[in-house]
């Protein structure tokens, strides 16, 4: 111990007394543990842990039904109940569907978001409440409209309710009907779809009387509920997945109309389909590894820092290997300085990494949806800073302390004389690590240019319509209590009066706006005079739509007619359908006056439009069809105002909202967004690899090209004797500065020519972000190649200029 007391001392004294070399290594150390630790508390909040205060998260997982396409689809309550009832390896599961609701107490109402649970819910998950209590044994029956409670989450107790512990028992309204809150959830628990934070949760059983929707409940072929289930102990992953497949097979048997080709398996949360794992755990993995090649230039650079002050030390190291100090004793003194600069270096990294965590929040695109990346640092991600710095102070102190000890002290004696001339051995290592900066950096700049590329091909890519001054504006009359008839008459008066707006173009209305997170609406459908190949998968995704969408979207028509009017519930029921739909379904012939069955109800095909993107940006082309807004609205469906303006959109808000407040003030109007900026939820992914990727690029190209620099400086330094005699024999100025130069392109042409090889051998596994663009595009390589070799030219610039400017005179001196 007092050993270890000593190396520290003399260690704190050493880096005292150089006190700039000690600032640029702390800071170097710095800027690369505090990214990784950034990039680790996202990790840990959205894969490794994404349900805080859930019991033992780790044995939960996500139930997703398989469709005969083989896509994941959500779960009907039917399905759910057999499983539940009959698997053995399971211990509970829970289904879950969110929603917003207008909640209303003391006069006040305000639009929340909800999930609509089992009775099981928080048993399974093994959350317990922070007031009061959960669902009771007699709540968790399957007895629609029979119990309305309400359990409340903490952020809304303390928000709406300001911390009252006397609101258990009290009544709210939920649109518009009465509900008892019985319960407050735990501060750190959020639900259980990840990145997304509810307010409150309500028996399932309830939906209609919250939405004024029929009894899907019971319909085996309605699957809108997601499905968690907890592992038994002492039962692998495996093996409940086998179970589960069993059980749906059985089921496909049991039920051939709904379940006939569907399948079913049993995945970690963090591969759910859904969610914001869903969207970022791929990037987040590729963001851990050039985070972890940065992390490599870091010990190379500083690897290089110390290597050059232990070849000014070797002299010292030498006297007291002679003086009978072991090399053992002399390497603990050179690594306790190592680690204790990676410990002060982790400890301005925590400050910088607090810092970096909140970025995820900048990137969220408007949306009405609950978003919360909560992406703090806990103790587990100070323990990973930790061990990340002890493993840093290792490893880029290890080679320095070996090189500085090697045990031929005669020889170290002559070479460590006046000058400290590093030796042949030591030259080579340096030269190592900068080739080994160059490749890394190589590869992080080829992967942040491959995703700012795919950003940009993203963000100009023809999405199929035209979403420039078209403002959003969102409605839910369920929460009203508005009926069929009063909906419908709302939506004619406001569609109306704004149509009478100055500045306003066009007006129209749509149940699912396209390229959201929510991903829209499908129907199963069959097709008059066609036969489905065997498990071909017939659910089509489709739109509720009003008159005037397709000439306010510009989405071309190519045959028939748009909707009118007339198409009302009292006229035949009517489709438009899609290019790729006409094409799959009714090749080489004609599509117009064709049927679409959907269940018991024929819809005649009366027009034909262009293709557009629907889901997301990277789709291939889908069937896809439209059905008009005056035949199949019903209360439970939330819709869009879609406005498209002379200017822009949001300056028609105001005008809007008075509007609405003029035929209903109990109207709320929410989530009121411009259709572009709507849309960004589509690029999203690329926008948030092709800034962070792009800020540790950056950061690698900045440390390799000051590792590159002080290799350099530190070479002008040791040759100056070499560079006097050259200069005293004839040499020119420019042959000096050649020298000095080619030293340096040798090194980084050798890790550009390493770093290409590596960089096409790992960024193919990116290609499933990439977007417009090959994850071996040669335009990028080269592009980043001569952008690296331009910066290296320049930290070699200085140094060989320098070396010019040596007096011959002088140089011979030096010894």
């Amino acid at each position: 111990m007092n050993t270890l007391l000593e190396d520290l001392r003399y260690a704190l004294r050493r880096l005292r007394k150089n006190l700039s070399f000690t600032l640029v290594v702390v800071l170097t150390v710095a800027l690369g543990i505090g990214a990784n630790t950034a990039v680790f508390s996202w990790i840990q909040a959205i894969l490794l842990h994404p349900l805080p205060g859930v019991e033992q998260a780790g044995q939960l997982l996500t139930l997703e039904t398989i469709a005969p396409s083989g896509q994941y689809i959500d779960t009907s309550y039917p399905d759910y109940r057999d499983y539940r009832d009959q698997a053995k390896l399971l211990t509970g599961l829970i289904v879950f569907q969110d929603r917003p609701l207008s909640l209303e107490y003391e006069q006040r109402a305000e639009r929340v978001w909800a999930e609509l649970v089992s009775g099981n819910f928080f048993d399974v998950l093994g959350v317990k409440p922070a007031v009061g209590r959960f669902f009771l044994p007699a709540e968790q029956a399957e007895k629609p409209g029979a119990y309305p409670v309400a359990v409340i989450s903490s952020e809304l107790w303390r928000r709406r309710f300001n911390s009252d512990p006397g609101i258990i028992g009290k009544a709210v309204k939920l649109n518009r009907q009465n509900f008892t809150i019985i319960g407050v959830t735990p501060e750190k628990f959020k639900g259980t779809i990840v990145g997304l934070s509810y307010d409150l949760y309500v028996p399932l059983f309830m939906q209609q009387q919250l939405s004024q929707q029929g009894d899907w409940l019971n319909v085996r072929e309605s699957r809108p509920l997601h499905t968690l289930a907890r592992l038994k102990p002492g039962a692998s992953l495996a093996e409940a997945r086998a179970e589960i497949q069993l059980l749906a097979r059985q089921l496909a048997q049991a039920y051939p109309q709904t379940n006939q080709g569907i399948n079913a398996t049993l995945l970690p949360i963090w591969q759910a389909p859904y969610g914001a794992q869903s969207l970022l755990s791929v990037l987040l993995r590729i963001l851990m590894g050039i985070g972890g090649v940065v992390l490599l230039i870091v010990c190379a650079n500083v690897a290089n820092l110390l290597l050059a002050r232990a070849t000014a030390r070797q002299k010292e190291m030498s006297i007291r290997l002679a003086l009978g100090a072991s090399r053992r004793r002399v390497i603990r003194q050179l690594l306790t300085e190592s680690l204790l600069l990676s410990l002060l270096g982790a400890a301005v990294g925590v400050m910088l990494a607090f810092w970096i965590t909140d970025f995820l929040r900048f990137f969220i695109p408007n949306t009405e949806l609950p978003v919360t990346l909560t992406t703090s640092i806990n103790l587990q991600g100070l323990g990973f800073t930790l061990l990340l710095s002890l493993l840093t102070g290792v490893i880029f102190g290890l080679a320095p302390a070996m090189q500085v000890t090697r045990p031929d002290l005669c020889h170290s004696l002559k070479e460590g004389g006046r000058s400290a001339t590093a030796s042949p051995r030591a030259r080579r290592l340096r030269g190592l690590l900068v080739v080994s900066e160059v490749a890394l950096a190589l590869v992080a700049l080829i992967g942040a240019g491959l995703f700012v590329k795919s950003f940009q091909q993203a963000r100009k890519s023809n999405v199929g319509f035209d979403p420039e001054r078209v403002l959003l504006v969102a409605f839910d009359l369920s929460s009203n209590g508005y009926n069929q008839d009063q909906g419908k008459n709302f939506c004619r008066q406001l569609r109306e009066r704004v149509e009478r707006l100055p500045g306003v173009q066009a007006v129209s209305y749509a149940e699912d706006v396209p390229l959201g997170f929510d991903g829209g609406a499908w129907t199963k459908i069959g097709i008059e005079g066609y036969v489905p190949r065997p498990n071909e998968d017939m659910r089509i995704y489709r739109n509720l739509v009003a008159p005037g969408y397709f000439n306010l979207m510009r989405i071309p028509l190519l045959a028939g007619r748009e909707f009118t009017e007339r198409d009302d519930e009292k006229a035949p029921l009517a489709a438009i359908i899609n290019e790729t739909f006409a094409r799959r379904f009714f090749p080489g012939q004609e599509a117009m006056g064709r049927k679409i069955h959907a269940g018991t109800r024929a819809l005649n095909i009366v027009g034909v439009v262009k293709d557009s993107k629907y889901r997301s940006l990277s789709e291939s082309a889908e069937p896809y069809f439209y059905i008009p807004f005056l035949q199949f609205y019903r209360p439970h469906i939330g819709f869009a105002l879609h406005i498209r303006a002379d200017g822009r959109p949001e300056a028609m808000l105001g005008a809007v909202r008075r509007e609405v407040q003029a035929i209903d003030p109990a109207v709320p109007v929410f989530a009121a967004i411009p259709l572009s900026d709507y849309i960004g939820a589509s690029f999203f992914t690329q926008k948030v690899a092709a800034t962070l990727l792009s800020s540790l690029g950056v950061l690698a190209l900045l440390l390799a090209a000051l590792g590159l620099y002080s290799v350099m400086a530190y070479s002008v330094t040791q040759q100056t004797p070499e560079i006097g005699i050259r200069l005293a024999l004839g040499a020119q100025a420019r042959d000096v500065f050649k020298l000095v130069i080619g030293q340096g392109l040798r090194l980084v042409l050798s890790g550009i020519v390493i770093g290409l090889a590596t960089a096409f051998a790992f960024t193919r596994l990116a290609s499933g972000l990439l977007f417009g663009v090959s994850a071996t595009d040669p335009a990028t390589f080269a592009l980043i190649a001569l952008l690296l070799t331009g910066v290296a030219l320049l930290a070699c610039y200085l140094p060989a200029r320098r070396a010019t400017k040596v007096n011959p005179l002088i140089a011979l001196r030096y010894e």
